[in-house]
């Protein structure tokens, strides 16, 4: 971390940048609402050696940065995976949201607003990179490439598929102009998915600010509708006032922000779990989330604090058996036999638990009546499902042809003649012979 001095002469040079050109009459090549435009954002021309631009630079307070330690290293080093641990500093992070003439991509697609942040100062410093007309696009290029050059990590919410393809796009389309790769790219619309999906439906960036942010200091009333941001843009082009491009950078400087404070929450969370979540659907995505990061046994714990924070019955039996699952891959096969014994039933869950108790009883526990009488069971279950539609054709053939042949070898065990010692005798071979105790959950 940087100095308190260092943090003040950083906040001072924000406020005049370096590269801000001498102040000149606009000229008449430039839309006739350019002008207007920068006194309403408070804007500067900025000159590089590609032309010049227009940026607006802010601060803005209440914007800690996560402190660093061994907690924020270790979320980070589960975000951020095979990256130089440089990357792993939150002062490399920089925060890219962009503004554009359409929403489909492509090489017609500009981006005319680059909106850029950092944790600087105790706070978020806020840059916007703005094409007063198509020809100063190259200017704004190369002071992005600048910026990433200065922080390697980028941050974006849906920047993975749509913001980052798209200038790296107008990059290629300049032949000249080459684009700063991140070191590393965290798109923050994944873990959002993974933790809020199942409590909000939407994970759209003003909802989540609005249900999980909540301490935020500004408000989305009036805010510019996303769909309306090109005609705006448009319409400045072909003469018309600026008003509505000055609500398009304020909508641009929210959308930052929200970023920020999102990332900050995720880390949060990852960094300290038992302070950070009480809510049952939030420490199931929570757990989801630590799951798919190889962290098991801490997923296995949030799993069971969200079932006894009390989870709606959908999201309960699909953590029971993400559960199960984990017990079984630790070799807690009470605990597992315990919840798939819960879940029994015709739902995609219940279905699943028939298998694993009969793979249990017939493979582990050395019970084949028990698993023959689970599968049994297993078939007509799903015989019900499909009969109800809650199995799709495919899964419902798969899982069928599994259960019939499981169900012929069990029978065949168990038909007269069969000796009883035998199997038993092969069963424990079998297990005895396998590398790993854990059984796949494929086999048998």
């Amino acid at each position: 971390m940087r100095s308190l001095l260092q943090q003040k002469l950083s906040r001072a040079a924000a406020l005049h940048p370096a590269n801000a050109a001498p102040a000149r009459a606009y000229s008449e090549e430039l839309p006739a609402a350019a002008e207007e435009l920068a006194r309403m954002v408070a804007a500067n021309p900025c000159r590089n050696g590609h032309g010049e631009y227009l940026a607006v630079r802010r601060w803005f307070d209440g914007h800690e940065s996560p402190q660093e330690g061994s907690p924020l290293t270790a979320a980070l080093g589960r975000l951020l995976t095979d990256v130089p641990r440089e990357a792993l500093d939150p002062d490399q992070w920089l925060f890219l949201d962009t503004e554009t003439t359409g929403l489909a991509g492509g090489s017609g697609t500009y981006a005319f607003l680059v909106g850029l942040a950092w944790w600087d100062a105790g706070g978020l410093e806020v840059e916007q990179l703005f094409l007063r007309d198509y020809s100063e696009e190259h200017a704004v290029l190369e002071a992005l490439a600048a910026r990433m050059g200065e922080r390697r990590v980028l941050v974006t919410f849906n920047g993975r598929s749509f913001d980052w393809p798209l200038l790296e796009t107008r990059y290629r389309m300049t032949r000249r102009i080459a684009a700063a790769a991140p070191a590393a790219h965290l798109d923050l619309l994944h873990p959002a998915r993974q933790l809020w999906r199942l409590k909000l439906g939407s994970v759209r960036l003003m909802e989540l600010e609005r249900q999980v942010l909540g301490a935020i200091d500004w408000q989305r009333d009036g805010d510019i509708p996303g769909a309306l941001i090109p005609q705006a843009y448009f319409a400045y082009l072909r003469g018309g006032g600026p008003e509505a491009l000055s609500q398009v950078f304020r909508h641009n400087q929210m959308d930052l922000r929200g970023l920020a404070a999102l990332a900050a929450r995720v880390l949060r969370m990852l960094s300290d779990p038992d302070a950070a979540c009480e809510d049952a659907l939030e420490l199931y995505g929570l757990s989801r989330l630590e799951e798919r990061r190889g962290c098991g046994q801490l997923a296995r714990r949030l799993y069971e604090r969200a079932l006894a924070a009390g989870l709606p019955e959908q999201a309960d039996r699909a953590a029971r058996r993400e559960l199960a699952r984990l017990a079984k891959r630790e070799q807690d096969f009470s605990r597992a036999t315990e919840l798939w014994e819960d879940i029994l039933g015709e739902t995609r869950d219940g279905l699943d638990a028939y298998e694993q108790l009969a793979m249990y009883y017939e493979h582990r526990a050395g019970a084949p009546e028990r698993a023959l009488e689970l599968t049994r069971q297993a078939l007509e279950a799903l015989r019900a499902a499909w009969q109800c539609g809650n199995v799709p054709p495919a899964a419902y053939r798969r899982l069928r042809a599994r259960l019939l042949r499981r169900l012929e070898r069990l029978e065949r065990r168990a038909a007269p003649g069969a000796s009883g010692a035998n199997l038993f005798a092969s069963a424990a071979g079998r297990r005895a012979s396998k590398t790993s105790p854990v059984l796949n959950a494929r086999s048998g």
